[in-house]
This record gives structure tokens, C-alpha cells and sequence, in this order.
């Protein structure tokens, strides 16, 4: 299980974080094998190789890919003009409007008391 340790107190330096983590023996000399046909160090290349990956990881995490199909879809549904709201939805946004407490609904009861500050 990866852990991470603060480093020696009064060292200043840009890597000031440890990083343990216990992996099996095989794992080990695969990595060791993996860093020297890189040429890195154990620590270089464990350090090179999980950025790469997190940094893949958030990036892919932030994006949304779609295919052409998906794609057309989705243009299509944002192009289409929206429909007027049922009345059954007029209601619950009636009924949603009376039971939250809002400073920026001009219907909340709180309404007038944040507008009365400014």
C-alpha cells in the first residue's frame, strides 16, 4: 500500500516529499529490468512513469470523446429549440422555488434580506 512521508525537516530542495510503496518480487525485477533498458534509475523511472500515467489518467478524466454517431447526436439535441415547460413541470418548479431557501431567488423568503444588505 503506497504511503507518503514528509522528508528530513530543513532540507529545502524541489522533491521534498518521500513515496513508499511495497510491490512483490517479481514486480521488482520487472521494474528494475524496465528502468535499466531505460537507463533511469529505479526511483527516476517508477517517479517518470506514474506521472505519465496520472497525468493521462486526469487528462482522459477531463475529456469527453465521441463517436460520429454521438457526436450528431449531441449537436442535434443542443441545436433543437427546448420545449415550453409542462404544467406538470410548473409545478415542481413552483414547489421547488417555495421550499428552498435562496439568496439569489427573488421568491425566498431570504431573498429580500440579502438584497436589503447591498
Amino acid at each position: 500500500m503506497p504511503s507518503a512521508t514528509a522528508s528530513r525537516k530543513g532540507k529545502q530542495t524541489a522533491k521534498d516529499t518521500r513515496f513508499f510503496a511495497r510491490v512483490s518480487s517479481g514486480d521488482k525485477r520487472l521494474i528494475e529490468k524496465a528502468a535499466a533498458v531505460t537507463g533511469q534509475s529505479v526511483g527516476a523511472f517508477v517517479i517518470a512513469q506514474a506521472r505519465e500515467a496520472a497525468t493521462r489518467l486526469v487528462d482522459d478524466h477531463h475529456v469527453i470523446r465521441l463517436n460520429k454517431v454521438e457526436s450528431r447526436r449531441l449537436v442535434k439535441v443542443l441545436l433543437t429549440p427546448t420545449r415550453p415547460p409542462t404544467t406538470a413541470m410548473k409545478k415542481a418548479m413552483e414547489e421547488y422555488r417555495k421550499s428552498v431557501i435562496s439568496d439569489v431567488n427573488p421568491d425566498s423568503p431570504t431573498y429580500l434580506r440579502s438584497v436589503a444588505l447591498w
